[in-house]
């Protein structure tokens, strides 16, 4: 599968699932996702800059995410529209992203919460 079938792109497709989908939320990360009629699960990650003015952090959170996303895609149920959107808790007190590691945990505990696991 192309890596750009597997993106949300559109703003009509992130309104239709803020509007119509459901949430889970973590600490640091919420989880919005409704089920599609593509039968493909398409991915979205929002970090504003209210996370960090420094797009490097935005960034490497965004890269983070979307590795998390590849390595478990297998997992993943099929057919849902997922926006991930990234709190300013990220950053750690030292002006860090928090680890691989944690991220990871948080975002497959969530996704296991919403049962897209």
């Amino acid at each position: 599968m192309p890596k750009e079938k597997q993106k949300l792109t559109k703003d009509k497709d992130f309104e239709r699932v803020f509007k119509s989908g459901r949430a889970a939320y973590a600490p640091f990360l919420l989880l919005k996702y409704l089920k599609n009629k593509i039968g493909i699960t398409r991915f979205g990650i929002i970090v504003s800059a209210k996370v960090s003015k420094k797009a490097v952090l935005r960034n490497l959170a965004k890269r983070r995410i979307r590795e998390i996303l590849r390595l478990n895609k297998e997992k993943i149920k099929k057919g849902f529209d997922i926006i991930i959107v990234v709190s300013p808790k990220i950053i750690s007190q030292s002006g860090e992203i928090l680890k691989y590691q944690e991220i990871e945990k948080t975002l497959l505990n969530l996704l296991k919460k919403a049962d897209l696991l």
